[in-house]
């Protein structure tokens, strides 16, 4: 249920989800006049109302703040039409109405184009075939350096031998600062540049001139699947940096062929992995394990209102299950144990798989403390018809405000700090490494654990991340809306 529908039910203006609930929806606002940005702001107070986690914490958000539900209505009540409009913009309107104590809704966001959140739950993003992250020498220096992190296989950037590690100083000829490279990055259509690469502090020209073009195509989330065999230990490692439900089969499949090479152990990598589908990581959590069918993986706490409504038409727990959405028979490895790589750009669904893994088999979590997020979302759409089938044609704003805290087995789920690593690394973009070589300093402190070896890699002593004078101050992902993200 990654989608809910924004319905008023008879006198009560109930708001119920086409899908599990079945009620008969009238209209998505009982505004029915000619001024648009009016039905968007009743759209966006009602959904608000009846969805969001925290919605009797918010003192705009109650029930009797206009008189009663049945009068919120902006063509016969002034007083909640003046409301609405008070607002310069429906996302001034949107963002007022979130709980604002102690920052503690991060998360929540609404949008004018629902077409292009829809396509980033489906991995579809205008991109240039590098994922990058950019650091900044200072707080008081606009420059900024653009790190490559890793490359699309099969894109643009791939054949023309870009390679996790690159730096770039410059696209089209203009320097790259922070008050240009959101524009240059993610607004220009074609860009040129060198390639450096780090050595003896310097930054060391590639002699490669990189042109490239935005496109917008899927991207397999499955970046690096392959197994390394070490001493008895057949260690299988996924690179996995999406939970993107249009490529579940992609991530079964992966684990058919750990499973059918005899894979003892698992290196999990989502080091850049922001989330994504619940129900994706209630699969993965079932391909890692195998043997904890039908028992309790999350639960889910809805608001007041939304909960008991939840509750009658499904289950409120999540369970392992033992096959796909699309009857696919899940593909298991039956671990006791696992090994998770982390930084601090894991989030959401990822949090999730760590924290509900945890009550069944022992989680070796490698890297950075994650981001925090221990809620989940919906896309609350406001529909015209009465067959619920029509999104309002008026106008493509939707939301995607918070609506439920998750938690696991144990009812644990309280690391709104982030979850924290048994082995603290953090990555040093001058000692990146390849990503999947036995080499690469995550990897290799995750094959020692393993295997109770001690490699190269982690033998000599590593460039303290100190040594890495730049600050990070966003990545390729932190533009999109729904990258940290847990979703129904």
């Amino acid at each position: 249920m990654k989608q809910l529908v924004l319905y008023i039910l008879l006198a009560f203006s109930l708001l119920a989800c086409e899908k599990d609930f079945q009620e008969k929806p009238v209209t998505g606002s009982n505004y029915t006049g000619k001024d648009v940005d009016l039905r968007i702001r009743d759209f966006i107070w009602k959904g608000l109302n009846q969805y969001y986690l925290w919605q009797p914490n918010v003192t705009n958000l109650q029930d009797n703040r206009f008189g009663s539900l049945y009068n919120a209505n902006p063509e016969t009540n002034n007083t909640y039409r003046t409301f609405l409009k008070s607002f310069d913009t429906p996302n001034n309107l949107f963002y007022s109405l979130l709980n604002q104590y102690q920052n503690i809704d991060r998360f929540s966001y609404i949008t004018n184009d629902y077409t292009q959140l829809e396509n980033q739950f489906k991995g579809i993003t205008a991109s240039t075939g590098i994922h990058y992250a950019l650091f900044a020498e200072s707080d008081y220096n606009d420059k900024v350096i653009l790190v490559v992190r890793y490359v699309v296989p099969g894109s643009e950037a791939h054949q023309q031998g870009m390679q996790r590690g690159d730096i770039v100083l410059a696209i089209n000829n203009q320097l790259l600062t922070k008050s240009n490279a959101k524009k240059l990055l993610r607004e220009t259509s074609t860009i040129t540049f060198l390639t450096y690469r780090f050595v003896n502090d310097e930054f060391k020209p590639t002699g490669k001139t990189i042109t490239l073009q935005q496109t917008q195509t899927p991207e397999n989330p499955v970046l690096i699947k392959k197994l390394i065999t070490q001493g008895n230990h057949k260690v299988a490692y996924l690179m996995y940096n999406a939970f993107i439900a249009d490529f579940d089969n992609a991530l079964n499949n992966a684990f058919a062929d750990f499973a059918k090479a005899g894979a003892t152990d698992l290196v999990l990598d989502l080091r850049y992995n922001g989330g994504g589908s619940i129900d994706t990581a209630v699969a993965l959590a079932s391909m890692i394990t195998g043997q904890f069918s039908g028992q309790i993986f999350a639960k889910e706490q809805w608001n007041t209102k939304m909960h008991p409504i939840v509750s009658r038409s499904r289950n409120v727990n999540n369970y392992f299950v033992e096959r796909l959405k699309d009857g696919a028979t899940i593909n298991s490895l039956k671990l006791s144990k696992v090994y998770i790589l982390t930084t601090g750009d894991t989030a959401s669904a990822s949090e999730l798989v760590i924290n509900g893994l945890k009550p069944y088999i022992q989680v070796i979590q490698i890297g950075g403390t994650t981001v925090g997020k221990n809620q989940g979302s919906v896309t609350v759409y406001d529909w015209t018809d009465n067959a619920g089938k029509v999104k309002n044609t008026q106008h493509k704003w939707a939301m995607q405000p918070i609506v439920l805290k998750i938690t696991n087995a144990q009812d644990k789920g309280d690391y709104e700090k982030g979850i924290t690593p048994d082995v603290f690394l953090q990555e040093n973009p001058t000692q990146y490494g390849v990503l999947g070589d036995p080499s690469e300093p995550f990897l290799a402190k995750a094959l020692e654990l393993i295997t109770g070896k001690t490699s190269r890699s982690t033998a000599r002593p590593a460039a303290s991340v100190n040594d890495w004078k730049y600050t990070k101050i966003s990545t390729s992902t932190t533009p999109y809306l729904g990258y940290n993200e847990m979703y129904k």
